[in-house]
Parts: structure tokens; sequence; C-alpha cells
């Protein structure tokens, strides 16, 4: 096997095992905030089940925002990854386990508890990010290497709800004590995949100033944005509705996140390889139409059965786009850029998770949820409407070794 493919291999496990982590804790969440002290007597920020749902999972994807490009930055400018992978993911771990211990403590209010989960945040993305930079950094084909990182992705959303759910059962504290354990054989492994990262080493303004040189990321950017959305959407809305909506347990809500998740995974390399061959337009463009609709017909769905089936189709078309929008943003990037090109991308997804928190919560806790899946759904549909003209004017064709050239 060549070095390519055994390290493209090993960085997709522990893409999967960031995400999974991460995925333990959504089927559960409103019983585990509660167990580490959410109370609306005590606390403004647990209103109500939803409300103190909503802020534990905004905590990490503020982190997220705020730090992801401190990662990235600090990454391309010292021309390393590893070192940063291993000190965020053993960071992460420890802010996982402080967690699970704030029961045992028992004195720490949860604006203490969403601090910590700041702090977690904000060590676990430096693992991610820089783990799927050094996917970017891979020579075989940029949708080909982004195949396996949205594999990665789906597989372990699709398994760490689920299980998540069942580890709830167990015990609410459970998906905590794993999350930790599985961060800290992600820094463990990763020192055995080489470290690629391009030997152009360049200050910290420059490459700032290279990336705003490049407007069209914008594309992939609003994209992942958007595509994020919709997945903080489902984490925290689509999760409380299945279990209001038609009475389903933890256990079962894990299980019906799965019928997304799942055939979103088992997709991404294949649709990333398409990609490769038909470009990137009719992947991102017409998959984001359908995908829209798609959440629209999950929300609509009148029995558990058709709303499976909705999933299904949703987490189809989700592989379709993703792994195109990530491989645009390495088409797009210079290569010694990368690392702060996919924190961009990185911090567009983690604001995109926030905006579904915030808007599929508040619209969905005012309106309805009816409305809720209309308005996200409809997002998703207006993007790929608005972003026609502009892949009309790229004329992507398939995968490029280097920065695409702008044809204006």
């Amino acid at each position: 096997m060549h070095s390519s493919d055994r390290d493209r291999i090993v960085l997709a496990v522990l893409v999967f095992a960031v995400l999974f982590s991460q995925l333990l804790l959504y089927p559960g969440v409103s019983t585990l905030v509660a167990t580490l002290g959410a109370d609306e007597t005590t606390s403004a920020f647990a209103a109500s089940a939803l409300d103190a749902s909503m802020w534990f999972l905004i905590a990490e994807f503020a982190a997220y925002v705020a730090f992801v490009g401190v990662w990235g930055i600090v990454s391309d400018t010292t021309g390393r990854r590893t070192p940063f992978i291993v000190a965020g993911a053993i960071a992460g771990a420890v802010g996982y386990a402080a967690l699970a211990a704030v029961p045992t403590l028992g004195s720490i209010p949860f604006a203490g508890v969403l601090a910590l989960r700041v702090f977690q945040g904000a060590m676990t993305v430096g693992a991610f990010s820089l783990t799927m930079t050094m996917l970017m950094d891979l020579e075989g084909g940029h949708g080909r290497n982004m195949g396996a990182a949205g594999i990665a992705i789906g597989s372990g959303a699709a398994l760490g709800a689920p299980i998540g759910g069942q580890l709830t059962e167990l015990d609410p504290r459970a998906p905590l004590v794993v999350a930790a354990g599985l961060l800290v054989c992600v820094s463990l492994a990763v020192s055995s995949v080489d470290d690629r990262t391009p030997d152009t080493r360049r200050t910290a303004r420059a490459l700032v100033d290279g990336i705003r040189r490049q407007p069209t990321l914008s594309v992939p950017y609003a994209f992942g944005f958007v595509d994020r959305l919709t997945a903080g959407f489902f984490a925290l809305v689509g999760t409380l509705y299945f279990q209001q909506q038609f009475g389903l347990g933890a256990g079962m809500t894990g299980l019906m996140l799965a019928c997304f998740f799942a055939p979103f995974a088992l997709l991404q390399y294949p649709m990333g390889t398409l990609s490769d061959r038909i470009g990137r337009t009719i992947p991102i463009v017409v998959g984001s139409l359908c995908y829209g609709v798609g959440i629209i017909a999950v929300g609509a769905a009148p029995s558990v059965l058709t709303a499976a089936i909705a999933m299904i189709a949703v987490g189809v078309l989700g592989a379709l786009v993703a792994p195109a929008t990530m491989a645009l943003v390495s088409d797009l990037a210079d290569e010694s850029e990368r690392g702060l090109a996919m924190a961009g991308f990185n911090l567009a997804g983690s604001l995109g998770f926030l905006g579904g928190f915030l808007l599929g919560g508040t619209v969905a806790g005012r309106y309805g949820y009816d409305l809720a899946f209309l308005v996200v759904g409809g997002l998703e549909i207006a993007i790929a409407v608005v972003t026609v003209p502009i892949f009309l004017r790229l004329s992507l064709g398939g995968d490029r070794s280097g920065p695409l050239k702008r044809p204006w």
C-alpha cells in the first residue's frame, strides 16, 4: 500500500473518532444537561430543557468559531500539523473528563459547565480541523481526499448518534467518558502519519492576505455554512422533534438520526471521486436543491416510517454535496494556505451549526416545528439558486492541482 493511501486511512479514522466523540452527546443532550446541573431556578441559560440543551451545544461551537482560525494560522506559519493535533486532542480529552466530573463535585453552576464546554470545544476543533488539513496535504485527488474526510465525518455521526443514545440510557455521563478516551487515542495515533505540511512558511498577515485574494472561497464557505446549519438543526431541533412528535426515547432517536448519517457516511467517498470526474457544479448545486426539498419532506412526514425514509433520502443527497464542497476548498486554496483555508471552511461550518441551533430552536419554540423545517430547507434551496450564476462563471471542471484560476 502506498504511504499516501495508508495515511489517508489513518487520518480518516482520526476524523471519525473526533466526530464520533462529539455526536455521542447529542441524542441524550437534554438528560445530560439536567445531570450537569441545568435548573431554571438557578440559571438564566436553563429556562427550559430546550434552552439548556441549545446553550450547551452553542457553547462548543462558539469556541469552534473563536479558535479554529487560530489553529490554522499557527499550523501554516510554523509548517507543522502533528504537534498541534496532539495538543488539541489531549486538552479536549481533559475538557470532556472535567465535564463528566461535574456531578461528583456538586458545586459548579451551569454557567461554569458552559465555560468548561467552551474550553473543550476550543481544544477539540484544533484536532478536528488540522486532521482534515492533513488530508488536504495528501496526493491522489482533492475529491478523493475530501471524500475520505466526508465518509469519516458521516460515519462518526452515523455511529455516534445511536451509540450515544444507548450510552445515555446506561449513564448520562458515559458519552463524556468515552469521548475523553477517544481523544487520547487520537493524540497517540496521529504521530504515525507523515506530516506533509508544505515547507513554505509565511507570516500570519501574509496568510490572511492570501485568503482574501481568493474571493471565490466564499462559495464553498457559504455552502458549508448552510449545510452545517441543517446538521445543527437536526442535532437539536430534529432530536426534540422526533421525541415529541413520535414519542421516541433517546435510543430510537439515535437510530432516526442514523437514517440520515448512515447513507451520508457510506456514499461520501464514491461521491467525492465522482466530483473529481464530473466537476463540482452538479453535485453542489443540484444536490443542494434536492437536499432542501428533502429536509422539508422530513418535517411533513406523517409517521415514523415515512420520516425515516425521508431522512435516508436526505442522507444520500447530503453525501452528494459535502465532499464536492470540501474539495472545492482544496481546488481554490494555495497549498501554503491550506490550514487557514480549511479553518475558514470549518469556521463557516461552525457558524452554520450555531445558526442551526439558534434559528431552529427559536423558530421551533415560537412558531412550531413545521415552520422550522420549512425555513431551514428553504435556506438550502436558496443558496443553490443564488450561486448558480457564480458556478456558471467559474465553469468548474474536475479536480485540479494547485489553486483554481478565476476566469474574470
